[in-house]
Protein backbone atom coordinates (compact mmCIF):
# COMPACT_ATOMS: atom_id res chain seq x y z
CA UNK A 1 0.00 0.00 0.00
CA UNK A 2 1.69 3.18 -0.62
CA UNK A 3 0.69 6.37 1.71
CA UNK A 4 2.64 9.98 2.48
CA UNK A 5 3.08 10.24 6.08
CA UNK A 6 5.11 13.38 7.97
CA UNK A 7 7.35 11.26 10.28
CA UNK A 8 9.44 12.95 13.04
CA UNK A 9 12.96 12.84 11.42
CA UNK A 10 15.07 12.45 15.23
CA UNK A 11 12.81 9.62 15.49
CA UNK A 12 13.02 8.09 12.09
CA UNK A 13 16.88 8.50 12.65
CA UNK A 14 16.96 6.78 16.25
CA UNK A 15 14.96 4.10 14.65
CA UNK A 16 17.14 3.19 11.63
CA UNK A 17 20.60 3.47 13.75
CA UNK A 18 18.76 0.81 16.53
CA UNK A 19 17.07 -1.59 14.13
CA UNK A 20 19.63 -1.85 11.21
CA UNK A 21 16.98 -1.09 8.32
CA UNK A 22 18.73 0.07 5.55
CA UNK A 23 15.29 2.19 4.23
CA UNK A 24 12.33 4.37 5.97
CA UNK A 25 10.30 1.71 4.08
CA UNK A 26 12.26 -0.85 5.96
CA UNK A 27 12.08 0.48 9.02
CA UNK A 28 8.52 1.29 9.08
CA UNK A 29 7.76 -2.22 7.87
CA UNK A 30 9.76 -3.32 10.82
CA UNK A 31 8.40 -1.54 13.48
CA UNK A 32 4.72 -2.26 12.40
CA UNK A 33 5.30 -5.99 12.36
CA UNK A 34 6.48 -5.08 16.13
CA UNK A 35 3.83 -3.18 16.96
CA UNK A 36 1.16 -6.04 15.90
CA UNK A 37 3.47 -8.90 17.70
CA UNK A 38 3.05 -7.23 21.15
CA UNK A 39 -0.43 -6.05 20.51
CA UNK A 40 -1.04 -10.13 20.26
CA UNK A 41 1.03 -10.34 22.98
CA UNK A 42 -0.33 -8.33 25.33
CA UNK A 43 -3.75 -9.69 24.26
CA UNK A 44 -2.50 -13.18 25.56
CA UNK A 45 -1.27 -11.34 28.92
CA UNK A 46 -4.92 -10.37 29.55
CA UNK A 47 -6.23 -13.77 29.37
CA UNK A 48 -3.96 -14.73 32.75
CA UNK A 49 -5.99 -16.28 35.08
CA UNK A 50 -9.15 -16.18 33.23
CA UNK A 51 -8.16 -20.32 32.17
CA UNK A 52 -8.95 -23.11 34.18
CA UNK A 53 -7.20 -26.34 33.18
CA UNK A 54 -8.25 -29.84 34.21
CA UNK A 55 -6.80 -29.95 37.08
CA UNK A 56 -4.85 -33.42 35.73
CA UNK A 57 -2.99 -31.23 33.09
CA UNK A 58 0.65 -31.11 33.15
CA UNK A 59 2.38 -28.29 31.75
CA UNK A 60 5.18 -29.47 32.26
CA UNK A 61 5.15 -32.70 30.63
CA UNK A 62 3.33 -30.92 27.51
CA UNK A 63 6.64 -28.31 26.63
CA UNK A 64 8.28 -31.61 26.49
CA UNK A 65 5.94 -32.95 23.95
CA UNK A 66 5.54 -35.99 25.74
Amino acid sequence: MRTNIVLDENLVEEGLRLSGAKTRKELVNQALRELVENRRRRNLLDLEGKIKFADDYDYKKAREGK
